[in-house]
Formats: structure tokens, sequence, C-alpha cells
């Protein structure tokens, strides 16, 4: 477990959360299955193979260990989480969980909730693709589809943006996300609709158009999107839903895909989209195929 261990004894704990390890990018031999998050003030440690009991008990006690080495003065917060097998268990190691659970990225503030589901409320890979929403949307009409818990809308009006229009169909993660924006003190400058983004063109074409759109949603979910069959659907729309001049980032996130894959049904799909460049995952997320990692592809119309 040295990887993981060592990247744990060098980091810098503030108020902003992020990865602290990836063994999923294959860069640590035998380690791949493992990741550790930072949430202040929680560590979540998620193994996506089924640990032995002799397997967890080693590495609680190292992590235990680094955490009383360096953090002796503060409580260890230690959340485990395996995904094996369709299954997901998570328990709490240590310690507490805040409750509600609020973290800071970037100056902003979200609501998280590590103790349901696979799903926490903020993924922490896109952190560059926010930083970026945030650093272009002065004065922009901002569309974000499949906007989750709306972390792109509230970086966007943090950045100055006029409007964010926030698409979701679970109604759930956008009560969140309108929870997120009061953290953030803002009550206006975003709406938020719980809709089916293929059924809605109507209502997007009625509050565009839009200098920049969001894309982010799941690679294969089931009823809502799946990459393969459904992007080509969505390219063929969003041109129509961009000022002159107005950007998109379509980002993907399936290790089967790699760029060429959105490049291509770009270029079938929406010619009049030209491709600008591919913003870089944060450094943690480092991966031996950057194939295989997070996509964020910046377009622009002709």
């Amino acid at each position: 477990m040295t990887g993981l261990i060592d990247a744990l004894s060098q980091a810098q704990l503030d108020n902003n959360s992020r990865r602290i390890f990836h063994g999923r990018g294959g860069l640590f031999a035998a380690q791949e299955h493992l990741c550790l998050d930072w949430y202040e003030p929680v560590l979540l440690l998620t193994s996506f193979n089924v640990l032995s009991v002799d397997e967890q008990t080693t590495l609680f006690d190292s992590i235990k260990q680094v955490w009383q080495q360096k953090h002796h003065c503060a409580e260890l917060n230690l959340v485990f989480q395996y995904r094996a097998a369709g299954q997901t268990h998570t328990e709490v190691i240590c310690g507490e969980i805040p409750d509600p659970h609020i973290i800071s990225e970037n100056n902003a503030k979200f609501e998280i909730h590590l103790l349901r589901g696979q799903n926490h409320g903020l993924f922490l890979d896109m952190a560059n693709g926010r930083r970026w929403v945030k650093q272009h949307s002065r004065d922009k009409n901002v569309l974000n589809l499949f906007s989750y818990t709306c972390a792109f809308s509230v970086m966007a009006l943090q950045g100055g943006a006029c409007q964010v229009v926030n698409m979701d169909m679970s109604k759930g993660a956008l009560a969140i996300g309108k929870r997120n924006h009061l953290l953030n003190d803002f009550t206006t400058g975003a709406r938020f609709f719980g809709h089916d983004i293929f059924k809605s063109w109507g209502k997007l074409t009625k509050l565009g158009g839009y200098d920049l759109i969001v894309v982010d949603p799941p690679s294969n979910q089931k009823g809502s999107f799946v990459a393969t069959k459904d992007y080509q659907r969505l390219l063929k729309r969003i041109p129509q839903l961009l000022n002159p001049k107005g950007e998109v980032l379509l980002c993907l996130n399936a290790p089967e895909l790699g760029c060429d894959f959105l490049k291509k049904q770009v270029i079938d799909t929406a010619p009049n989209l030209s491709f600008i460049e591919r913003l870089a995952n944060p450094a943690v997320y480092q991966d031996v195929n950057e194939q295989k990692s997070l996509k964020v592809l910046r377009y622009q119309l002709n």
C-alpha cells in the first residue's frame, strides 16, 4: 500500500476537497482498485474489489498511523466504501460525518452525502472543468445539461454569468442543487428544470441562445443517457441552441470510449462545431492511458 500511504503522508489537507490517491489510473501496481479522497473533514477510502478482513485491518491501521503522525491534533474521520459485483457497501470506520456535510472547492460550497450510494454530490475529477467555467462565464447565458447537483451553475454564477439554466431528470439532485446555490448566496440568476432533456428542446430554445453550454451526461444510465447512442441525438440540437461563436464543453467519463469517439460524433453530426482543446484533468488523475480518463472537450460554433 506504499503508493496510497505515501500520498496521504504528503497531502496538504486544507478546506479544498480533492482526490489524494488515484489507483484507478494504473500507475501503482496492486493498488489499481483503491482511491482516497478528502472531503473535509472526512477521508473516503474506496475499493473496487472486496478486501479481506486482514487487508482492511492493515490498510485502516496504516491510515490511522499516518494521521496520528501528521494530524494528531484532529480526530480522524474515515469512511470506507467497496464496490464489487454490482453492490456498494459503505461504513464509518472511525470518527463521524457532519450532517449536513458541507465542503469547499475553489471558494464555493457544496452539500455532499458520503453514506448514500456511489454518487456523493460532487465529482472531484471535474474540478478543472468547473474552474474553467468559473473563469469563462462573465456576462454569459449558460446552459447546464445533465446538471446533477448544479456545481457548474454555482461556478458560472461566481464567474459572473448573467443566467444559468439547469436541466436534469433527477428532481432530488436538483433539490440539492438549489441548496448549493443558497449556500453560495445565490438567490437569483439560476433556473432549474427537472425534465427529460430530449423532450424539452422547445423550452431550452425559448430560454436561449446560449453563450456556453456544458454537457456532462452519465456514460451509461438506462432510461437517461447511453453515450454510444444518445450523444449523437444531443449533438444534432446543440448548435441550434448556441449564439454565434458560442462554446460547448462536451464531457465523457467512459473508460471504454476515448476522445476519438466523441470527436467523430461531432464531425458526423455537428460539423459546424470546431474543436479547440481538451481540458486537462487534475494531475492526481494521471492515467497510464489518458483515453480512459475523463474527457472534457471544448468546441466553438463556427
